[in-house]
């Protein structure tokens, strides 16, 4: 608040309440200089404001963080899904390399015992 404020500019406003209080004293005027009252209202608001501000900008950044966060997994489950084709396509050449050797081999070949006791 500045010291060099123009006093002459002030308003006052007074607040009267009853004329005696519960106790039978007089009641004391209250005086609230409205131009400070008006400041202060002003630095709450702003106060909020940057509350606010600061809220949004936590969130937008949280969100933000979250998409990259997205992003990344996924281009983790492509690249997962990737290398799981590319490993069914191996093992079924090597499923077929395995059966071409088995077939191809006298000790896996297939014995007809009932044709041998014949």
């Amino acid at each position: 608040m500045e010291d060099d404020v123009d006093e002459a500019n002030w308003t006052f406003t007074n607040i009267s309440l009853d004329d005696e209080s519960a106790d039978g004293e007089p009641t004391v005027q209250r005086f609230i200089l409205e131009e400070q009252y008006s400041i202060m209202n002003c630095e709450i608001d702003d106060m909020e404001n940057q509350v606010e501000q600061e809220e949004k900008s936590r969130l937008i950044n949280q969100v933000l963080e979250l998409q990259h966060t997205l992003e990344d997994l996924s281009a983790r489950v492509d690249a997962v899904k990737e290398e799981n084709l590319k490993l069914k396509s191996e093992n079924q050449v090597l499923g077929q390399y395995i059966e071409n050797l088995m077939s191809a081999s006298s000790v896996f070949q297939t014995t007809d015992t009932k044709s041998k006791r014949k």
